[in-house]
């Protein structure tokens, strides 16, 4: 499946139409065995949809969703009335302490309800992606960074390998070359890059951007700021 989503903020609850999801990302302590989305319906008709749990990996430098029932979603078909709530309980089911991280995205998706019968699965209306984090045996898990720009194409190609055993996620990302010249790659979130794996963008500047050569980089990295180096070439 292609891993295609709707973008959701870092914290708090998110807002689109009439429906309200929190918490919008969920971390999973290795010995906690189940917890729940709040959905909050704040509109006049009812909210119909489904729940489903996907093992999210990276390979060749992209995003993939696999659907598991390594976690299981209930209910997985929700009806939440005007001006109520539910809650969805999200159970893993393996007691086994991971050595890495383990990722998931939940899917929420709302559609609307036959007239004459159940809700159906065909029209889409809203999609809703929530991280979902298991996190390691050992607390002191983090992020090990590798950057690599490079052009590809015509275009500057931005490679990231994580070689920790937590996720990094990469935000306020700048890039500056030997001259000084900074190259605002994003304001705020940019991306993941799953523990262990290696994630790669196509970065949002011209062919003709100065990126050659020597590379300064900063970037918060699961909130934290965070300087790197790297260097430029050309495939």
């Amino acid at each position: 499946m292609a891993a295609v989503w709707l973008a959701l903020p870092l914290a708090g609850a998110v807002r689109a139409a009439n429906l309200q999801i929190s918490p919008v990302m969920i971390n999973l302590r290795a010995g906690q065995g189940a917890t729940g989305i709040t959905m909050q319906n704040m509109g006049e008709a009812p909210v119909y949809g489904q729940v489903r749990v996907f093992l999210w990996e990276q390979k060749d430098g992209d995003d993939v969703l696999t659907p598991t029932q390594d976690v299981v979603a209930s209910p997985p078909i929700i009806q939440i009335a005007p001006k109520s709530s539910q809650i969805i309980r999200l159970v893993r089911r393996s007691e086994q302490l991971p050595a890495a991280e383990l990722t998931y995205r939940i899917l929420i998706d709302e559609i609307p309800k036959d007239e004459n019968g159940p809700v159906s699965g065909v029209d889409i209306r809203l999609r809703y992606s929530v991280p979902m984090f298991v996190l390691p045996a050992d607390e002191r898990a983090a992020p090990a960074l590798a950057w690599a720009v490079f052009k590809k194409d015509g275009f500057w190609m931005l490679r990231v390998r994580n070689s920790g055993t937590q996720r990094a996620q990469i935000g306020a990302l700048e890039l500056s070359n030997a001259a000084g010249k900074q190259f605002e790659i994003a304001a705020g979130l940019f991306g993941y890059v799953l523990a262990g794996k290696v994630r790669e963008w196509r970065l949002p500047t011209s062919g003709d951007a100065d990126l050659n050569g020597t590379l300064a980089v900063k970037a918060n990295i699961n909130s934290r700021p965070t300087s790197a180096s790297t260097v430029a070439r050309v495939d």
